[in-house]
């Protein structure tokens, strides 16, 4: 389901976040080192090749909320953002960081005049954020920003499971009835 406000699409979308052929750019939800790793980031760094790793690598460390941005190399975007999220429990405040994370991206896509985004749902997994929580920030972080887009024109979250994506609809009705 799409809803659209200040002439921006947000969408859910369930599915494999490498296979995103109609989107500009998509978010990586990153380890520190910018290295391969599990989860989304592992998926996205094996879809890329070999040549992500080597472009990610110089510029981290990146410290949690921060954003950088690589080409996509053999991914159909044409960019990559890197966002740290926060470890739920460890880095606080969560919320704050968490938000970071789709400000800077928000932002790094604008700067890069791309229409579309795709989000993650960052820090869900092996970082323990709860994924209700992390919806409402992620949503609310979105909203927040909206207004200072220049280019975006489609915001994606692009979610594997079943209950990730169930929980991001409800938030966006929740939001945007």
């Amino acid at each position: 389901m799409a809803r659209l406000i200040n002439h921006i699409e947000l969408i859910n979308r369930q599915g494999d976040i490498t296979k995103q052929s109609d989107v500009d750019v998509i978010v990586n939800a990153a380890n520190a080192q910018l290295r391969t790793g599990g989860g989304v980031a592992g998926a996205i760094h094996r879809a890329a090749g070999p040549d992500l790793e080597r472009a990610a690598i110089p510029l981290g460390p990146i410290q949690p909320g921060e954003a950088v941005i690589t080409e996509a190399f053999r991914l159909p975007n044409k960019y990559i953002i890197h966002c740290l999220g926060p470890v739920y429990g460890k880095d606080k405040p969560e919320a704050k960081i968490l938000g970071n994370c789709y400000r800077e991206a928000l932002k790094l896509a604008d700067d890069y005049q791309m229409t579309s985004i795709a989000f993650p749902a960052i820090s869900t997994g092996i970082f323990g954020y709860p994924v209700e929580e992390a919806a409402k920030v992620a949503f609310s972080s979105i909203m927040a920003i909206l207004p200072e887009l220049k280019s975006i024109r489609k915001i994606y979250f692009v979610l594997f499971g079943d209950n990730d994506f169930r929980i991001h609809e409800e938030e966006l009705k929740r939001l945007i009835p």
